[in-house]
């Protein structure tokens, strides 16, 4: 066994959204020597995809790695920065099972939230030793000492043991990057976090199994136009070399495939580097599989018996993907076909254990099941990206059936809202069947309210919260529990409007309809029958007429005519326009367009359905 496999230490950095985890992992790569221009800082190395950059929130696990010198021997660190929000926890759960302790980022002037609930949940199931970090307490509004005591309820709340209760801490600020055991410290660098990591972390107890016959869990999925198909992992056992044979077995136990490992990277700094050897420990990604896939075991040939995977939570929303089949399909796109879609589905299902794909009766359609809105919307937002033209419907809830019980998913929300909009808030909780948990001073003229509240309640509500609380309310969501089916909830309270014809929007028409509502197109724009032109005012569907045009007569006024001056179109995002349709309303989601449409185009069709319905 080799001296330097003692000297390694895998570990994971969570946190909720946006609490310092990305740019701590960059000033980590800075001070380690990994890179040493403030550039990659700025642009946070780790978050590569461009959803990421612009969203400013981590999707997908990633892996990394230091080098340091601790006692004068060097000493390899594997990092793994995880997503902070709760729709992507199929990724945290995958790659908890890859590491051998946790660090805990924790805002100090926030202090624990509900994602850091979830991913914590998860660490200390496993067994993993945590180490604390408060980060941010240079903020003006930082409360380091109320911080550190929540984190410490929040772990006995958990069923942490007493070694877990036992947890090391640090005061740090990732931006300016520094970290320090006391919180007046000399706040110079991050070695002391480094120097805690080597300290509290085990070295993987895998290493001790380096001459046993090789086995790994894949954990990600990655393609590569060279490579082909990669599954990343930590070697549980055994040694591998490029050339070798490997065995790929599913977590049933039946046999996948055969294959040659034709190439083994290891994670160097940002990037990737091809090894000769991997060992019992490390983290690496293997190459030359066609069939294998995450939650698998790759193995020795001779071997029989996979390992276990760590089970995934279920689903708790179901999207419908179909073709886009309106009268401006294909003008955007290239991708419009079912079979494509259908296939794109079912490779995102494969290398995302959360997401699942069923065929629906028609063929044409797909019912995607997932854990939340914004984990459909990123999965929406990338297909258009690649030039797909989808119709989505609204999010609907998985129910569940237990002893005869009809069971729905029930979230726990953390709002922080001013003073002042606090009622409003709470009573539009109750009114989406939401249970009042607990509500009290947050400090700063804030109010914090938790409450249990219904997914399907939480579905379209963030952007009626935002305009309740001016835009000044934060709402955090996390799953918490199954509980009895809680009854009908009123949904949107006002209809739309309705183009009844085919053809540009005309600026004469539309001045004539801001008296019925908000508009959602603008002059010019293509508008065809069946598709939503904007928000009627009262609780009715209207059909209106966008094309018409003043009528022209050989009488002349004195005066000249008044100019049309229109109020701007309501521009939704991709999740308000989910969030904002109703069950017989569909998304028209195409490369460069977001359209509102009805699922029936034609009038009389639309009236047969409601109908039958009633």
């Amino acid at each position: 066994m080799k001296d330097w496999l003692m000297d390694l230490r895998n570990v994971a950095i969570i946190a909720h959204v946006d609490h310092g985890k990305t740019t701590l992992v960059d000033e980590l790569l800075k001070q380690s020597g990994s890179f040493r221009d403030n550039q990659a800082v700025a642009e946070r190395a780790m978050d590569s995809n461009a959803l990421e950059q612009e969203r400013g929130i981590t999707i997908f696990a990633k892996c990394t790695s230091v080098e340091w010198s601790h006692g004068g021997a060097p000493l390899r660190i594997n990092i793994v920065d995880t997503p902070g929000h709760a729709d992507f926890g199929g990724e945290v759960e995958r790659i908890l099972s890859m590491v051998d302790g946790v660090v805990l980022l924790v805002d100090a002037a926030e202090g624990p939230m509900p994602q850091t609930k979830f991913v914590t949940a998860k660490a200390l199931s496993l067994g993993l030793r945590p180490i604390v970090v408060l980060n941010k307490v240079d903020k003006p509004e930082a409360e380091p000492d109320r911080a550190l005591d929540e984190v410490f309820d929040l772990f006995a709340n958990l069923g942490a043991d007493d070694d877990q209760l036992d947890f090391p801490s640090l005061y740090a600020s990732g931006r300016s990057g520094w970290a320090d055991t006391a919180l007046d410290g000399s706040r110079d660098s991050l070695k002391p976090l480094f120097d805690l990591i080597v300290k509290h972390v085990p070295a993987p107890k895998q290493v001790e199994q380096v001459e046993a016959p090789f086995r790994m869990l894949a954990t990600t999925l990655q393609a590569d136009n060279f490579l082909g198909r990669m599954l990343t992992g930590r070697v549980e056992s055994g040694t591998l070399e490029p050339g070798k044979t490997l065995k790929a077995m599913s977590r049933d136990g039946s046999e996948i495939e055969r294959f040659r490992v034709s190439k083994i990277l290891a994670f160097r700094g940002l990037g990737q580097q091809p090894i000769d050897k991997a060992e019992a420990g490390d983290i690496v990604a293997i190459a030359g599989m066609t069939k294998a896939t995450v939650a698998d075991t790759l193995l020795d040939p001779a071997l029989e018996t996979p390992i276990p995977a760590q089970p995934i939570d279920p689903p708790t929303i179901t999207v419908t993907f179909g073709i886009n089949d309106s009268p401006l399909a294909g003008r955007d796109g290239g991708k419009v076909q079912s079979r494509v879609i259908r296939d794109r589905l079912m490779r995102q299902a494969e290398g995302d254990v959360a997401i699942q794909v069923a065929d629906t009766p028609s063929g044409e359609a797909f019912e995607v099941s997932g854990r939340g809105e914004l984990q459909m919307g990123v999965l929406i937002e990338t297909m258009r990206r690649e030039g797909f033209e989808l119709s989505i419907s609204r999010p609907q809830v998985v129910l569940r059936d237990e002893n005869g019980q009809r069971l729905e998913p029930i979230e726990e929300c953390t709002i922080d809202v001013d003073d002042a909009y606090s009622g409003v808030v709470v009573e539009k909780l109750a009114t989406r069947k939401g249970d009042l948990a607990e509500m009290r001073p947050s400090g700063g003229g804030k109010t914090r309210i938790i409450a249990h509240v219904p997914s399907r309640g939480l579905i379209g509500y963030h952007g009626e919260f935002l305009t309740d609380t001016r835009g000044s309310g934060v709402l955090n969501r996390v799953f918490h529990e199954w509980a009895p089916y809680k009854g009908s909830i009123p949904g949107r309270r006002r209809g739309v409007l309705i183009s009844m014809e085919d053809g540009d929007a005309v600026p004469y028409a539309l001045f004539n309809l801001e008296d019925r509502g908000k508009l959602f197109v603008s002059p010019g724009e293509r508008v065809y029958q069946g598709m939503i032109v904007g928000e009627h005012s009262r609780d009715n569907d209207l059909e209106v007429n966008p094309l018409k045009g003043k009528k022209l007569t050989n009488v002349r006024a004195s005066g000249k005519d008044e100019a049309v001056v229109l109020t701007p179109a309501t521009k939704l995002s991709l999740e308000q326009a989910i969030a904002y349709i109703d069950d017989d309303e569909l998304v028209e989601v195409t490369p460069n367009v977001i359209r509102l449409r009805k699922r029936w185009l034609d009038p009389h069709e639309r009236k047969r359905r409601a109908k039958s319905a009633a």
